[in-house]
């Protein structure tokens, strides 16, 4: 098959596989009573994140390829997650409520969740950064940062758990766009029935990115790209396309919780376990690409956590993560 048309083919599997995604997840979160929040930060961004986690594991486990060459396509799809959500994920979720409510609408993600989902990131990432410049004489530290960044997400569940029935008694519980589509069918809206919904979604999505990071890893091998800048460029891309995509449906239904909570969680996730398991099983060193992305990374979540603190997100101030993104490809392309 020619690699442009699997490109495109993947594509539309993903956006397929995203709309049924959704939808179970907003019917599960209705039926159990829980915030729309619990259904964003946790159920859609462990589930949508999937495809990407997958790729750091294969390439750190699989035998019978050079040893460097995976630990470089390893640390960098670990890396490459969270600056593509933190910059062109959020900036693409904007632009595509843009012309619908215009460069100075506010957005409206429920607060306390947010500034939660922000927190914990940047405390992880930190970790993550700090494990760059420890040299590989101290492997204990290496496992002791590794293990805080463990503690760390479970510490942020456990809170996200937590505050889940107050904010549906002050009216900020998961509410389901339409009927849920395997109902249309004559099935019952019941908990078995979505469920399996949600793993088809799911298991499309999976086939879908896997598909799509296929081709654009062909692609590649014909423009020519070093398998560090290949997993922190152009897999991300590929693998971070549910959460674009189920945030881009949530945003343009008016579900701002569901929408940022969907990346937000997708960014504590994979900037706490993932990272666990490059401080444990790679290097994890410094270089141009690797630094650059990180700092730029947290520089995206610094300037949302200021904006989630200091009166809010309007639509245009996602355009600045966009613009980090623009960066950082200058810095390691130019």
């Amino acid at each position: 098959m020619p690699v442009v048309l699997e490109i495109v083919l993947m594509l539309l599997v993903i956006v397929v596989a995203a709309e049924i995604f959704t939808n179970a997840l907003e019917h599960l979160g209705e039926k159990l009573g829980i915030s729309e929040g619990v259904t964003g930060s946790l159920f859609a961004a462990v589930g949508t994140a999937m495809p990407e986690s997958m790729v750091p594991l294969v390439a750190i486990f699989t035998a019978g390829v050079d040893h460097a060459v995976r630990e470089e396509i390893g640390v960098g799809a670990i890396l490459g997650a969270p600056l593509m959500l933190s910059t062109l994920s959020l900036f693409l979720m904007g632009s595509a409520v843009l012309g619908k409510r215009g460069a100075g609408a506010w957005l409206h993600p429920e607060p306390s969740g947010l500034r939660r989902d922000l927190l914990f990131f940047l405390i992880a990432f930190g970790f993550a950064f700090i494990g760059l410049f420890v040299p590989k004489t101290l492997g204990g530290v290496k496992v002791f940062l590794a293990v805080l960044l463990v503690l760390t997400y479970f510490i942020y569940v456990l809170l996200t758990l937590r505050k889940s029935s107050a904010l549906v008694e002050a009216g900020h519980a998961t509410e389901a766009h339409g009927t849920m589509l395997l109902c249309r069918t004559g099935l019952p809206n019941t908990i078995p029935v979505i469920v399996v919904q949600i793993l088809l979604g799911l298991a499309l999505l999976i086939l879908g990115a896997k598909g799509f990071v296929h081709g654009v890893e062909a692609a590649s091998a014909i423009i020519g790209i070093s398998p560090l800048l290949l997993s922190l460029l152009i897999i991300p891309i590929a693998t971070e396309l549910p959460e674009k995509v189920n945030s881009i449906i949530w945003i343009r239904r008016g579900k701002d919780t569901l929408a940022f909570g969907n990346i937000t969680g997708a960014m504590v996730f994979q900037g706490s376990l993932l990272p666990a398991l490059g401080l444990a099983m790679t290097p994890w060193e410094p270089s141009l690409p690797v630094l650059s992305g990180v700092l730029i990374t947290y520089a995206a979540g610094l300037w949302l956590f200021f904006l989630a603190h200091h009166g809010g997100i309007r639509v245009w101030h996602l355009g600045i993560n966009g613009a980090l993104y623009a960066f950082y490809l200058w810095l390691v392309l130019g």
